[in-house]
């Protein structure tokens, strides 16, 4: 493939973030001719390594790798990238409802009657989400029920204390980057489901921010696309994919391919700007509207030490005054600087694309002061990301059914449609939205390729 008009090749993949890099990585190690198409000048997708200061590297995108993301620290050692503990000695801190509070581990010290009400929260989340399953959650006994609400409704009639329902929804503006009264709560508990528990979802040590990966995340796309060599093509965004009985023709900027089958590896939203002939079903082609792409900013604020070591927190925090809801010590492997690192999502992201770039800084800065310290308002170094507003995400860090998604257009979401397959994140069984279900979803469109023949 030297990527010239009348190349032919056995399978095409779209998108060359993590989930379609290791679905060609595995299809050429099978044997087949690939090709990866790649709308940005980058690989990674969702996946974006920065610098802040002078050379300090920090995660843009998806940054942690969970207790049991098996996929994720094989490949990080098939790379040789090396994978450390997120930061966690100390005290985390809470700012809800007028009040700070310190604690260690998950849950703050809260008072009887709001822990009593967590727990029991958490537990029926549990015993839902075990008979929703991540496989086929529109089939479900209960699906009809649980995707006829929004979490937000679902915890105005089972969790009785208000600051129990605000920490519930102040965890799904970072999980899902929208707010709980946008998400059904079928889409929850097959989230859920993929990840093994709510626990898993939130936690860090035993959770999904336990690690970190060494030099960046973006290393394992970028580790797999050298791999992969002159197979993966940048800067060439697909517009149209035309279907035959036994072939493929894809149309990309400056390139033309021929391919027995194609992997699109992208946010579904995406799926819309590319014309299809003949077009997707109808039910396909409603799903590219309606599972839409969360809303996450990531700030990032440096500075010479991580001076919350020395006072004793761990820099994980939450707080409800916005637009900040969670933050996490972002710093170095070696701590020879400090990094804070703030998210805003879902509602609060509408709230700060009205602002001006100093005034978004300001008010996040703000944050970290009320949590940290007054030190915190003055930083090396900022940056801040909005997947929102990238052309090839669309937003982050996945995408996400609101009430009658699942039932009524689930089923499609993994579907071939003839000599199309679908990855990406949103289409993994286990630890969808994360890197773990994106390699996952990769690893499971190859194997239907190969099962088809190639």
């Amino acid at each position: 493939m030297t990527g010239g008009a009348g190349s032919t090749v056995d399978v095409a993949i779209v998108g060359a973030g993590l989930s379609g890099l290791g679905a060609a990585k595995a299809l050429s190690d099978a044997g087949h001719e690939v090709v990866v198409l790649e709308a940005r000048d980058r690989v990674g997708g969702r996946l974006l390594s920065a610098e802040l200061g002078d050379g300090v590297q920090v995660d843009l995108g998806g940054q942690w790798v969970g207790s049991n993301h098996a996929r994720v620290q094989r490949l990080a050692t098939e790379l040789g990238i090396e994978i450390f503990p997120q930061y966690g000695e100390g005290r985390n801190l809470l700012d809800v409802a007028g009040t700070r509070r310190t604690y260690k581990g998950t849950i703050p010290r809260l008072g009887p009657r709001v822990l009593w009400d967590i727990f029991i929260a958490r537990r029926r989340i549990a015993k839902l989400a075990a008979g929703v399953g991540a496989e086929r959650p529109w089939a479900a006994e209960r699906a009809a029920e649980l995707d006829g609400q929004t979490l937000a409704e679902w915890c105005e009639a089972n969790v009785r204390t208000p600051i129990a329902r605000e920490l519930i929804g102040l965890a799904g503006r970072t999980v899902w980057g929208t707010g709980p009264e946008e998400l059904s709560m079928l889409h929850v508990l097959f989230y859920v489901s993929a990840a093994g528990s709510f626990d898993k979802l939130i936690d860090t040590e035993g959770g999904a921010q336990q690690d970190r990966l060494d030099g960046g995340a973006q290393l394992l796309p970028i580790g797999l696309a050298e791999a992969l060599g002159s197979r993966v093509h940048l800067s060439t965004a697909v517009r149209r994919i035309e279907q035959s009985t036994d072939s493929l023709s894809i149309q990309a900027d400056g390139v033309e391919v021929e391919a027995r089958r194609a992997i699109l590896a992208l946010p579904p939203v995406l799926t819309a700007g590319i014309e299809f002939d003949p077009p997707l079903p109808a039910q396909r082609l409603e799903l590219t509207k309606s599972l839409r792409p969360g809303r996450l900013n990531k700030c990032m604020a440096l500075y010479e030490e991580p001076f919350w070591r020395a006072d004793g927190f761990t820099g994980e925090s939450v707080i409800d005054t916005g637009p900040v809801t969670l933050t996490f010590d972002s710093s170095p492997r070696d701590g020879s600087a400090g990094v804070l690192l703030g998210f805003v999502g879902g509602p609060e992201v509408a709230d700060m694309a009205g602002l001006g770039e100093v005034e978004r800084r300001a008010a996040v800065l703000a944050c970290f002061a009320q949590l940290f310290g007054s030190r915190a308002e003055h930083p090396l170094d900022y940056v801040e990301q909005e997947w929102s507003a990238e052309e090839w995400s669309g937003g982050g860090p996945t995408s996400n059914f609101g009430p009658g998604g699942w039932t009524s257009l689930g089923s499609s979401l993994r579907e071939p449609v003839d000599r199309l397959h679908w990855a990406g994140t949103e289409t993994a069984t286990v630890w969808s939205g994360y890197m773990e279900g994106a390699l996952q979803a990769g690893e499971r469109a190859a194997a239907e390729v190969l099962a088809d023949g190639g």
